[in-house]
């Protein structure tokens, strides 16, 4: 019973695990029933079925860009207003527009250019002072109310995505390694083969052992010749 498992694909390894499982528990072999090492492969199935079609990372990249893209937005369109409007001088209270524009300048203008976190940082500054009744007054005088408050809105609801992603992918790097899981799989089968061939001349095991080789050969005919598939799992 020869067999190459680190050639298998996870799912065909997956298979294979699952088919000695339901052989071993299937009752027609009391020879096995109970055995430490059919436990040992269910123990470790169970953690490599849990992992190996789980992406490392959480897979909330486009949300949290998407996020981010809605600030971006809303940050420039009431930055751009207000540098438009304190140009007219001719305008009611474009000086007010003047004055909230110094506090965007006093954190930066281009907040949408830099990373997540010093955007993160900096944003939560900017809104901060213009909450201030000072600043605040001047926004209502403006009647930028509602855009401030989608700006507001917007970066709050990046925040909680952004921290979703971060818990997220915290979790994930906490789970051993996909690749470490496949080993202690590939090791209990490995250790459950050569038992059986060690066995399989003694009365009670040989319909057992060529029963198993028959799953082992489907694996083989099911992987080898398709070289290694692209859903090989990956370290962290």
């Amino acid at each position: 019973m020869k067999i190459s498992l680190v050639r298998l694909s996870t799912k065909d390894l997956a298979t294979l695990a699952q088919r000695i499982i339901s052989n071993a528990q299937s009752g027609k072999y009391p020879v096995i029933s109970n055995h430490p090492l059919v436990s040992a492969i269910q123990t470790s199935y169970a953690a490599y079925d849990e992992v190996y079609t789980k992406q490392i990372y959480s897979g909330k990249g486009a949300d949290v860009a998407s996020a981010d893209s809605a600030r971006d937005a809303a940050y420039k369109s009431l930055k751009a207003f207000l540098n438009g409007y304190r140009k007219l001088s001719t305008a009611v209270n474009y000086q007010l527009a003047e004055e909230l524009y110094q506090v965007f300048k006093q954190f930066g203008l281009n907040l949408n250019r830099l990373s997540y976190s010093s955007q993160t940082a900096q944003m939560k500054k900017l809104i901060e002072e213009l909450e201030r009744p000072e600043n605040a007054q001047k926004i209502t005088a403006l009647s930028l109310d509602a855009a401030f408050n989608e700006m507001k809105t917007k970066h709050e609801a990046f925040e909680l995505i952004f921290a979703d992603q971060a818990e997220a992918n915290a979790d994930l790097r906490q789970m051993s390694s996909a690749s470490a899981i496949r080993k202690d799989l590939e090791k209990n089968l490995k250790s459950y083969f050569n038992l059986l061939t060690a066995m399989k001349d003694v009365p009670g095991w040989e319909l057992f052992y060529n029963d198993v080789n028959e799953l082992v050969k489907a694996a083989k005919n099911s992987s080898y010749g398709k070289g290694k598939e692209n859903d090989q799992p990956k370290s962290e």
